[in-house]
C-alpha cells in the first residue's frame, strides 16, 4: 500500500473500483514496485493517476476543485470506456510522491454524465456544501479549542494563591467564659469557631458529604455528572426565576469561599474548577473538608459547624446527635429557607432527607435513621453577639475593654481568644435580680412620672405601635433586656381597668389594684393624691411598661424604668476575683457602669479606714472619744460636722459605739487627733482614690472613689490585712490553646507531680502585700460586725443570722446611698444614686436604700454556705466588756459584749482620754508654723 497522498484515484465510481484490473499483470508488477499485487476478485484500493498523463484539453477551467481527499469523490460520475482505455499505468513516477496534495493535485477532469444520473449534479452540489460546512465546522472547532486553551492558560496564570490555604487562619470569635466554664459572651465580626477535622465526629462530617457531595472521596475536584444535573435543573430554575445551580463539589465550594467571589459568571466558574483541580493535587481530602466545615455559612451569624452547633443547639460538636448534625447539613443551601422557627416543617423535611442520604450511603443503620427522623427539630436561635444574658452585660463589657487594652481591637474581634473570667453565673444572676428589685421599690415609693410616649391610635394601632417601639428602642427609651417587662399601648381606660395592646395585636388588662402605687411624682419628697381610678393614671394612647402578674393569665401590672440607678459588685476577698458585677438597671438603656466608672463620695463607708488608723496608733475599740459639737478650721471657713440627727450628740462614747451608730462629730474629732496627713498616707495603701483632698472632711467621706475600689478596700479587713486588686480575667488563650495571659503567676513546682506518693500538699508562695496589721484588720471586722448587729446596718441582720459585717454610707442631702460589707469569704458593695446628683429624698439613707440590696444578695449568695464565724488571727484576745463604757464587765453589767484587743493593749486605761476633752480650737494652726507640720490639715 502506497504512502503517496497525491496518488489517490479521482472521481471513480464505486462500481469502477470493484472491477478487476485489466491489462498485463506482470507489467503492473514491474512498473509499480511499491504496490501490492491485487487479485482479480478484490478491488484496488489505491489506484493512481499521474498528472502528466492527462491531456489539458480534458479539463474544464471552471470546474470546482475539491482536492484529492478520498471522501470527496462523486458517486454519480463514472469513467466512460474511452476514458478507461486512456488510463495511465498504475505506477506513478517516484518523484511525484515528494509533492504535497495541495501543490500537485491536477485540475479536475471534465466529468461526463450518463443518462441514468441526470440528477447527480444537484446531489453533488449538496454534498459538496455539506463537506464545506463540515470543513468550516472542523476549523471552528479547532479555533474554539485553540482559543479555549489560550483562555484557560491565561486564567490559570492569574489564579489566587491556593497554597495559602495550607496555613488557614480565619477570623475566629473571641469567647468569654465564666469561672465554671459556661459561656458568658462572644465578640466577633462574624460568629466563627475553628475545630480541626480530627476533633469532628464522623456523623457530622458524613452528614455534609452525603448532603453536598456524595462522591467527595472519589472525584478529583470536579464532578461532571453533578455539573450536568445542575445544568438540567437550571432550565427549570430559569423558568421559575430561581437561583441558578452550579453543581459544585465541596472542593469547588472551598475554592469559591476562600479565594473567589460568589458572582454567577462563567469566568468565576472556570477559575473555581482550575483551583479545585490544583487543590486536590496539593491537599488531602480531610484538609479540604476541614476548610469547608469551618468556613461554610449556616445562618444565625454562624460560620462553620462548631459555631452553628452552639448557636442552634447550645452544644459542642462532639455532643451533636445524628438528627442535629443532619439539620446543620440541611441548611447549607439556604438557611432562611429552613429557619428552625419560621420554617420548622420545611426544616424537618429537609433534615430527614439528609438522614435518608446518610442511610443510602451506608453511613448509618436503618435503626439510627428511623430514630433520628422521629426526633423533634429542637433548634433555637442564639442571642446576638455580646453577653448571653442581661445580667452579664456590664461584666462582659468590662472584660471587653480590658482585652482591647491588652491586645487591641483586632485580637478581640478576629483573634479567636479564649478568655476565662472570674464571674460566678449564679451569683451574677442573684446580684442583678437584687439590684433591680430594690431600685424598682425605691422608684415606686416616689410615684409615677408618666408614660414613655403617647400615640394617636385607630384601628391600625398594631402597625403604628410596632413602628413606635422601633423608634423608642433606637432612642434608648425601650430595651429588650428588661424582660419580662413588655411595652404596651393603652387602648382604653375606665375606673377599674385599662385595656392594653401589644405589637402582635394581642390584648390584656391592668386592674386598679396593680397601679395604686402610681401616685403622681411631684418631687423627691412629695407625691400626688391617692389613686382611686385607673383613668387618673393612664390615658388612651399611652405607651407604658407592663409585667404579667400570673403566668397564664392576661392580667398585667404597671411598671416604669427607675430614674435612679446604682451598682453592685462582689469580690472574693482572698483573691480579688470579681464574682459578680452589675453596673446599672439596664445596659441597653445606659452603658455607664456605676460599679466601676462612677466616682462618688462614699460618705460614712469611709469611716472604717479612719478607725483602722486609730487602732494602729494606740487606740482600742473601747477607747473613749467625745461626741459633742465640733468646729475646726478649714481652707476658707470653719468646718462644723453634725450627726445624722441634727443637733443631737451623745457625749463620751467608745470607738465601737461611734462606728456602729455612725457618729460624725466624734469621727471628725478622732481624725483631727490622728492628723489628716497620717490618714491620707495610711489610706493610700488601700488604693481608694488617686487623689484625696487634704482636709478634715475626708474623714466623713468627702473624697471620691468607686464602688469597686472601696469594696476591694473592705476586703483587706476580712482577709487578714492583705492587699486586694480586683480581677476580672483569670487566663487568656490564643486560638491554638496557648496561654498568653495568666493572672496568677506564682510558681508551684510540686504541683506538677505525676502521682501521689505520700508527699505534703503543695504550698503556694504568698505574694500579696501586707497592707495593715492582721490584728487591726480583725478589730475593724469586729467593729463592722457590730454595725450589722446593733447599728445602722440592722436591715442586713434582719435578713439573715449568718455572720456579716459592713457599713452604711449617706452623703449630704441624701444624694448617695451606700452599703459595703462582707462575710468571711465574700465581700460586696452597693451604691444607689442619680447619675446627675440630686437628693434621693428625706430619710433615703444607706441603711434604707442600699442595705436591703446587700442583704437580699447576701442571703441568696450564702443560702447554701455554712455560717462560719470570722477568723481570728493570733495576737488577738476577746474580752468581756461593758458595751457602753468599754471597761471590763462586772457581774452586774447587763450590756456585755466580747471586745477584740491586741495582746499588748492595756484594757481600761486610755492615755489619750484627757486630751479628747480639749477645745478643738487648740489644734488650729499657728502663723509661725510651716503648713507641712500641721498634721496635714491643709
Amino acid at each position: 500500500m502506497s504512502d503517496h497522498k497525491d496518488d489517490r484515484p479521482e472521481n471513480k465510481s464505486r462500481e469502477e473500483f470493484s472491477r478487476p484490473v485489466r491489462g498485463n499483470r506482470n507489467k503492473t508488477e514491474e512498473t509499480s514496485p511499491d504496490h501490492s499485487i491485487v487479485d482479480d476478485e478484490e478491488p484496488i484500493e489505491h489506484d493512481m493517476f499521474h498528472a502528466d498523463d492527462t491531456p489539458e484539453s480534458d479539463y474544464d477551467e471552471n470546474e470546482i476543485v475539491l482536492g484529492d481527499l478520498d471522501e470527496d469523490y462523486d458517486e454519480d460520475v463514472v469513467l466512460s470506456e474511452d476514458d478507461e482505455a486512456k488510463a495511465p499505468p498504475l505506477a506513478a513516477p517516484l518523484a511525484a510522491t515528494k509533492r504535497s496534495a495541495a501543490t500537485t493535485a491536477p485540475p479536475k477532469k471534465k466529468r461526463k454524465k450518463t443518462g441514468s444520473n441526470d440528477g447527480g449534479g444537484a446531489i453533488g452540489v449538496v454534498l459538496r456544501l455539506i463537506g464545506l460546512a463540515l470543513a468550516i465546522g472542523a476549523l471552528g472547532v479547532i479555533g474554539v479549542a485553540g482559543f479555549s486553551a489560550w483562555y484557560l492558560n491565561k486564567l490559570n496564570q492569574d489564579l489566587p494563591d491556593y497554597q495559602a490555604l495550607a496555613n488557614y487562619a480565619p477570623p475566629v470569635t473571641t469567647r468569654v467564659y465564666a469561672g465554671d466554664g459556661s459561656l458568658v459572651a462572644e465578640f466577633a465580626r462574624e460568629r466563627r469557631l475553628f475545630v480541626p477535622i480530627e476533633s469532628m465526629p464522623d456523623h457530622v462530617k458524613y452528614a455534609f458529604v452525603s448532603a453536598e457531595d456524595k462522591t467527595f472521596y472519589d472525584h478529583g475536584g470536579i464532578d461532571l455528572r453533578g455539573i450536568t444535573r445542575a445544568q438540567l435543573s437550571n432550565i427549570s430554575n430559569v423558568l421559575r426565576g430561581r437561583r441558578l445551580e452550579g453543581g459544585s463539589t465541596i472542593t469547588q465550594q472551598v475554592a469559591k469561599n476562600f479565594l473567589l467571589t460568589s458572582e454567577q459568571k462563567v469566568e468565576r466558574k472556570l477559575r473555581e474548577m482550575l483551583i479545585a483541580r490544583k487543590m486536590e493535587r496539593t491537599y488531602t481530602k480531610d484538609h479540604i473538608l476541614e476548610l469547608y466545615l469551618n468556613e461554610i455559612y449556616l445562618g444565625n451569624r454562624s460560620y462553620g459547624v462548631a459555631a452553628a452547633a452552639l448557636n442552634y443547639f447550645d452544644k459542642s460538636l462532639g455532643d451533636l446527635t445524628i438528627a442535629e448534625a443532619s439539620y446543620l447539613a440541611a441548611i447549607t443551601k439556604g438557611p432562611s429557607n429552613y429557619h428552625p422557627i419560621n420554617n420548622e416543617a420545611r426544616a424537618v423535611e429537609r433534615r430527614n432527607w439528609v438522614i435518608g442520604r446518610l442511610l443510602d450511603d451506608g453511613r448509618i443503620s436503618a435503626e439510627d435513621a428511623a430514630e433520628a427522623q422521629a426526633q423533634p427539630l429542637g433548634a433555637q436561635i442564639a442571642p446576638p453577639l455580646g453577653a448571653r444574658d442581661w445580667t452579664m452585660e456590664y461584666f462582659a463589657e468590662e472584660v471587653r475593654k480590658q482585652i482591647v487594652e491588652l491586645y487591641g481591637v483586632e485580637a478581640l474581634y478576629d483573634g479567636g481568644l479564649s478568655v476565662r473570667t472570674s464571674v460566678d453565673p449564679n451569683l451574677q444572676k442573684k446580684a442583678g435580680d437584687a439590684l433591680r428589685r430594690w431600685l424598682v421599690k425605691y422608684d415606686q415609693r416616689h410615684g409615677w412620672r408618666g408614660p414613655i410616649s403617647t400615640l394617636d391610635i385607630d384601628e391600625n394601632w398594631p402597625e403604628v405601635f410596632t413602628e413606635e417601639i422601633d423608634d423608642l428602642r433606637n432612642a434608648r427609651k425601650v430595651s429588650d433586656d428588661m424582660a419580662p417587662w413588655r411595652p404596651a399601648l393603652v387602648l382604653a381606660t375606665s375606673k377599674e381597668t385599662a385595656k392594653i395592646g401589644f405589637p402582635d395585636g394581642a390584648e390584656a388588662t391592668i386592674p386598679l389594684e396593680q397601679l395604686t402605687w402610681a401616685r403622681q411624682y411631684i418631687s423627691a419628697n412629695d407625691l400626688g393624691e391617692e389613686i382611686t381610678s385607673v383613668a387618673a393614671v393612664l390615658n388612651k394612647g399611652d405607651v407604658v411598661y407592663v409585667e404579667r402578674i400570673e403566668e397564664g393569665v392576661e392580667v398585667y401590672g404597671l411598671r416604669q424604668a427607675p430614674a435612679v440607678n446604682g451598682g453592685l459588685i462582689a469580690i472574693d476577698p482572698h483573691t480579688g476575683r470579681v464574682v459578680a458585677m452589675v453596673g446599672g438597671f439596664s445596659f441597653q438603656l445606659s452603658e455607664f457602669n456605676r460599679a466601676v466608672q462612677a466616682e462618688r463620695q462614699p460618705g460614712s463607708t469611709f469611716k472604717p479606714f479612719v478607725y483602722s488608723v486609730a487602732l494602729d496608733s494606740g487606740y482600742t475599740p473601747a477607747s473613749i472619744v467625745l461626741d459633742a459639737p465640733f468646729v475646726a478650721p478649714s481652707l476658707d471657713s470653719w468646718y462644723k460636722p453634725g450627726n445624722y440627727i441634727a443637733g443631737r450628740y451623745y457625749g463620751e462614747s467608745t470607738l465601737r459605739l461611734g462606728i456602729e451608730q455612725s457618729r460624725n462629730a466624734m469621727t471628725a474629732r478622732l481624725a483631727q487627733d490622728l492628723g489628716i496627713g497620717r490618714i491620707i498616707d495610711y489610706v493610700s495603701k488601700f488604693n481608694l482614690s488617686d487623689s484625696l483632698p487634704r482636709e478634715l472632711a475626708i474623714s466623713l467621706g468627702a473624697g471620691e472613689t468607686t464602688l469597686m475600689r472601696i469594696t476591694a478596700g473592705y476586703s483587706v479587713f476580712v482577709n487578714g490585712g492583705k492587699s486586694v486588686d480586683p480581677v476580672f480575667i483569670d487566663r487568656i488563650q490564643d486560638r491554638t490553646g496557648k496561654t498568653i495571659y495568666k493572672r496568677d503567676t506564682r510558681s508551684c513546682p510540686s504541683c506538677n507531680a505525676d502521682y501521689w506518693s505520700g508527699q505534703l500538699e503543695p504550698q503556694l508562695p504568698e505574694t500579696r502585700k501586707q497592707v495593715i496589721d492582721p490584728r487591726t484588720a480583725y478589730q475593724v471586722t469586729s467593729l463592722l460586725e457590730g454595725v450589722v448587729i446593733r447599728g445602722t446596718g440592722s436591715a442586713v441582720r434582719r435578713a439573715t443570722n449568718k455572720p456579716l459585717a459592713g457599713k452604711t454610707g449617706t452623703t449630704n442631702d441624701y444624694k448617695d446611698a451606700w452599703f459595703v460589707g462582707f462575710s468571711p469569704d465574700l465581700a460586696a458593695g452597693v451604691y444607689v444614686g442619680f447619675d446627675m446628683p440630686q437628693t434621693l429624698g428625706q430619710g433615703e439613707a444607706g441603711g434604707t436604700v442600699a442595705a436591703p440590696v446587700f442583704a437580699d444578695f447576701m442571703v441568696e449568695a450564702l443560702k447554701d454556705e455554712a455560717g462560719i464565724p470570722f477568723r481570728v488571727p493570733s495576737g488577738v484576745r476577746l474580752v468581756r466588756v461593758n458595751a457602753k463604757t468599754g471597761r471590763p464587765a462586772t457581774g452586774g453589767d447587763r450590756n456585755v459584749i466580747l471586745e477584740a484587743f491586741k495582746a499588748d493593749d492595756v484594757i481600761g486605761a486610755d492615755p489619750t482620754r484627757d486630751e479628747l476633752s480639749l477645745d478643738p480650737l487648740s489644734a488650729a494652726p499657728r502663723s509661725d508654723t510651716p503648713k507641712d507640720e500641721l498634721n496635714g490639715l491643709y
